[in-house]
């Protein structure tokens, strides 16, 4: 019999009328009595679904916690969040991703558990889970779902997402055929697992790692490799230890440790989303995280050669050491600020030992890939709150370029034109989108890589400068100007362009300018008025009424912090 004083035991060690209830429903499932001895309880939080099927591998590595917390003299009980598939859900999953949390956050908070595993990969789920847990600030742990085996079609590889997108935009040149395009759906995805590009899914499970919140290596283990289900019962393990040196998402994730994973995303060419992830959770602990410090990490060089910066896949970037070959490139340079970990000690620790296997894959620091790779933020008086561009998956032609605006009012306008012979556009014209920010889609879509349009789709252009208030897929590519904020809902001066306005951009000197005067801004916002609000019920008018813009992480506004207090009150 365990001595110590648990959480759980309010729920399992009182010898009363309650205590009788907690215990008594649980032994229904088979559990003896010595289940209950004491013994740290541990959650593990499932986004199983068959409608993510990023993380339809979930159910396998669950069961392989379970034995590593029997093993550690845990007691496992598995339960149920919300799951957002990333690529199934509409108008997106990110409208969903603060509901996620607080699912997360409120199941922590009303169940007797000790410590919490949390079993996500597909985009919106890890960011989420991290999200709910900190507000709880019990001991956590990651496990990802990882990344789907390498796509084949036709006897070359295909990368999830990246290559949907020139497969689309060859189609439309008359260069590719529907036939073709059709049958590369079933060799692009070949198994359970999230994409195998460096999309947002692998960029959070690769900042996991970078920031400690998950045992090594478990960035870019593939979903079917039998050493991820390892991986899972090594967490198993270390979740019940973790409870019992009471180490919790506030020891771990500190300023340094934020720094540290904007430094690994530029190293691994990430996704321009964990901007807005890495706010929210900064927000949950407490953590003064701002676009500024994205800023100072622009100078890190792009190290892994993965689309869509690159050309290999996590399969690829797995075998060639994954993300301790990063961390010791990054520590080799100073740029691995100390920081603690699930492991309990510093995060240096996960680059010993880490050796390349392929340095066309992995480069090294002073041979990148590209130099200073790292996200830009622009601001001028288009977006006064900032806005994200990635150069890495950009054209260099285009970081610096003065152009027309052809403006879209909302998504509906663009679809019914983007086609047409006549658009009055050339490949200097800058594509504007308006409407599709957090508040605007709601849920601030990934539509802002729009296409380019068809007449010069087959004139063999492909890419052009695109500029919205909206997001992009962590494996999109192209000079894409996302993030602006405020967004056109909230008033922002996106909401003003008109087509014929001329735009500068300089991704080097950080500015995104209307080239219009004052006087004539002053006279259109005095005409402008918002949308109407597609959504009047439910969560969706909830997250309208409350989500903060992408420059503050678009968390709710009421879910900024965390709540730690005891739940003293009983439901009988």
């Amino acid at each position: 019999m365990m001595t110590k004083t648990r959480r759980s035991a309010a729920w399992y060690g009182k010898l009363d009328k309650d205590g009788f209830i907690h215990r008594s429903w649980m032994k229904n499932q088979g559990f003896p009595d010595h289940a209950f001895d004491g013994r740290p309880v541990i959650g593990i939080c499932n986004t199983w679904s068959e409608l993510t099927p990023c993380n339809a591998g979930l159910r396998d590595l669950a069961e392989a916690v379970k034995r590593g917390v029997w093993e550690a003299g845990g007691f496992p009980v598995e339960f149920p969040v919300m799951s957002l598939g990333e690529t199934q859900m509409k108008p997106t999953a990110m409208l969903f991703r603060n509901l996620l949390s607080m699912d997360v956050e409120e199941s922590i908070r009303a169940y007797g558990i000790d410590g919490v595993v949390l079993l996500g990969g597909c985009d919106k789920t890890t960011p989420g889970q991290i999200m709910g847990a900190a507000s709880v600030d019990l001991p956590s742990i990651v496990v990802s779902s990882g990344p789907m085996l390498n796509g084949k079609w036709k006897g070359r590889e295909v990368g999830s997402g990246t290559d949907v997108w020139k497969f689309s935009e060859a189609v439309r040149a008359g260069e590719m055929t529907l036939q073709d395009f059709m049958a590369a759906e079933s060799g692009m995805s070949r198994s359970v697992g999230v994409c195998m590009t460096m999309g947002t899914a692998s960029t959070m499970a690769s900042l996991c790692e970078a920031m400690g919140l998950c045992l090594p290596t478990n960035a870019a283990l593939p979903a079917v490799d039998a050493r991820r289900k390892a991986l899972a019962h090594l967490t198993g393990k270390r979740i019940v230890e973790m409870v019992d040196e009471d180490l919790k998402p506030s020891d771990i994730l500190t300023k340094e440790a934020f720094l540290n994973a904007i430094r690994a995303n530029a190293a691994v060419g990430g996704s321009t989303n964990a901007v807005v992830h890495l706010l929210a959770i900064a927000g949950r602990v407490g953590v003064d995280l701002t676009l500024k410090d994205f800023e100072d990490g622009t100078d890190v060089p792009l190290l892994a050669n993965c689309m869509p910066s690159g050309t290999y896949l996590m399969e690829d970037f797995c075998y060639a050491g994954g993300m301790p070959v990063i961390l010791s490139e990054l520590a080799g340079q100073g740029l691995l600020a100390p920081a603690k970990t699930v492991l309990g000690g510093d995060i240096s620790v996960y680059a010993d030992g880490a050796e390349c296997h392929d340095r066309d894959v992995i480069h090294a620091f002073d041979a990148p890939v590209k130099p200073a790779a790292g996200l830009r933020v622009l601001r001028g008086n288009l977006a006064p709150d900032g806005a994200i561009v990635k150069p890495s998956a950009a054209s260099d032609h285009l970081l610096e370029h003065e152009g027309e605006a052809y403006v879209f009012e909302n998504i509906e306008e663009l679809k019914a034109n983007i086609d047409r012979d006549d658009l009055p556009v050339t490949p200097e014209t800058i594509l504007v989108l308006k409407g599709c920010g957090p508040k605007g889609y709601p849920g601030m879509a990934e539509v802002g890589n729009m296409p380019i349009p068809a007449k010069l789709v087959k004139e063999g252009v492909r890419d052009m400068i695109r500029v919205s208030d909206a997001r992009m897929s962590g494996t999109a590519f192209g000079t894409v100007i996302l993030h602006v904020s405020p967004e056109t809902q909230a008033g922002g001066p996106l909401g003003l362009v008109k087509t014929g306005d001329r735009i500068r951009v300089s991704a080097k000197d950080g500015i995104l300018e209307l080239l219009v005067d004052a006087a004539e801004l002053a006279t259109r916002r005095a005409d402008w008025t918002p949308e109407p609000p597609r959504y009047t019920r439910g969560y969706a008018k909830l997250y309208i009424d409350h989500v903060l813009q992408a420059d503050q992480g678009a968390d709710l506004d009421f879910l900024v912090g965390k709540d730690t207090r005891p739940v003293t009150r009983e439901s009988h």
